[in-house]
């Protein structure tokens, strides 16, 4: 039977923090031992205590689901017209503009009576008295007029503070939504790492549960990504490779390889992996073979000697229906001896990568919705061939929010969680590493 896998940093991640974002780096071939003394090395968490993490994850993610949806009520309160900070910007402005209005009322009542006075200078029937009533008027209207500048600059700088903190709170309910969103995506990896870590441990003690050493974690046993983009295509198919490393001081009988691909659309909640399929190839074995149903390449490599090295070519096929979106591809490397010894790579090589709409097809818009786990890959076609570049270590990015709205209309915002649940689900693709028929 196949060693059963899971994300070496899932059991850590789980019982320790379960509110955090589980990382996941690469096995870069100068991958060197654990030489801690074995003293230091951390227990194996028993079922009980990842039931409880698990527990605690499962809480965090609820509580973060909840301030998400909080913190998105607060956004569209914001945004409402009858927001506070909104109908008081909006008194502001009318008043600031009714200012102007007398301003300009005021600056005209001085021209006319500056016109009635310059017109009584050319009159020979003009008196003193009709001269000095006209340059009153003419005084008066300036004063007035300099009253109505006054107010209007007072008003238009009250309008404008008034602007600004309707627009701060706007963007402070935004920044506050952001935070909710990425708290989300963290609780969610975390609890899914938790399930997985459960879920291993569970099957461990069932399948073994007199104990004993089984499989061991294997350091010197490594996998690097070469040549994946970090943006595919739909309708298209990129090549990239696959080295394994045997950077132990023993013969390994028969070396395997792991490789997963999993994506979700632009709003993380739709699982879109069936569009995608990965392929395999070797210097010996030329034509392109599918990778089997477990995420095993069982006969690219074989035996390994110390210090031996081995590469496995894979293609990314892309159907050209695929919307556009995220995706993370998962490689690994197990060993099996023939005196029943078995060994695998602590960690796995996690690649993410965008996805591009074809051509010509406009992007899904996402809706808002809370965050939610995805399921399980399936395979894809329909490709035409495209270049590979260079390879990218799997991050859980920041999320942004898909519409600002306006002040006119509800804000339709995408409450989205894709990069958490791609790490989530290569958790549990890497948890269900186990493929049973074969010999040890």
């Amino acid at each position: 039977m196949k060693i059963r896998r899971i994300l070496a940093t899932a059991v850590a991640v789980a019982v320790t923090t379960p509110a955090v974002m589980l990382s996941v780096t690469p096995a870069f071939a100068d991958t060197k031992p654990d030489t801690r003394p074995a003293a230091q090395t951390p227990a194996k968490p028993t079922v009980k205590e990842l039931e409880k993490a698990a527990a605690e994850a499962e809480k965090a993610y609820d509580a973060a689901v909840a301030a998400e949806k909080t913190a998105y009520e607060a956004v569209e309160a914001a945004m409402s017209d009858t927001a506070p900070l909104t109908v008081a910007a909006k008194a502001a402005r009318k008043a600031a503009d009714d200012a102007a209005a007398a301003k300009t009322t005021a600056d005209k009542a001085v021209t006319v009576a500056q016109a009635a006075l310059d017109a009584l200078a050319e009159d020979e029937d003009a008196t003193a008295g009709d001269k000095a009533v006209a340059e009153k008027a003419v005084a008066d209207a300036k004063t007035a007029a300099a009253t109505a500048a006054t107010t209007a600059a007072t008003a238009e700088a009250e309008a404008e503070v008034a602007r600004t903190l309707a627009t701060d709170a706007k963007v402070a309910a935004f920044t506050a939504l952001s935070k909710a969103q990425d708290a989300t995506k963290e609780a969610l990896a975390a609890s899914t790492a938790a399930d997985a870590a459960l879920e291993r441990a569970k099957q461990e003690e069932l399948e073994n549960p007199g104990g004993g050493d089984g499989c061991v974690d294997e350091p010197g046993l490594t996998t690097v990504v070469k040549g994946l983009p970090s943006k595919v295509t739909a309708g298209t198919a990129t090549t990239f490779s696959v080295r394994v490393t045997n950077g132990t001081d023993k013969h390994l009988d028969q070396v395997i390889t792991y490789a997963g691909v999993h994506a979700t659309d632009k709003s993380g909640a739709k699982d879109i992996a069936k569009y995608l399929k990965l392929t395999w190839s070797t210097a010996s074995s030329p034509k392109w073979q599918n990778v089997d149903g477990d995420h095993y390449i069982d006969d690219a490599i074989g035996a390994l000697e110390p210090g031996e090295k081995a590469d496995v070519r894979l293609r990314l096929d892309v159907d050209a229906k695929t919307p556009a979106g995220q995706g993370l591809t998962f490689v690994a490397g197990d060993y099996l001896n023939e005196d029943g010894t078995c060994g695998l790579t602590p960690e796995a090589a996690v690649n993410n990568f965008d996805i591009e709409a074809a051509p010509g097809k406009p992007a899904p818009k996402p809706t808002p919705k809370p965050s939610t786990s995805a399921t399980a890959p399936a395979a894809g076609n329909g490709v035409t061939p495209q270049g590979s570049g260079t390879s990218v270590p799997a991050t859980t990015s920041n999320s942004t929010l898909a519409a600002t709205g306006s002040s006119d209309a509800t804000t339709q915002l995408a409450l989205t969680s894709g990069a958490a649940v791609a790490l989530g689900a290569g958790a549990m693709f890497l948890a269900r590493r186990r493929k049973s028929g074969a010999d040890a």
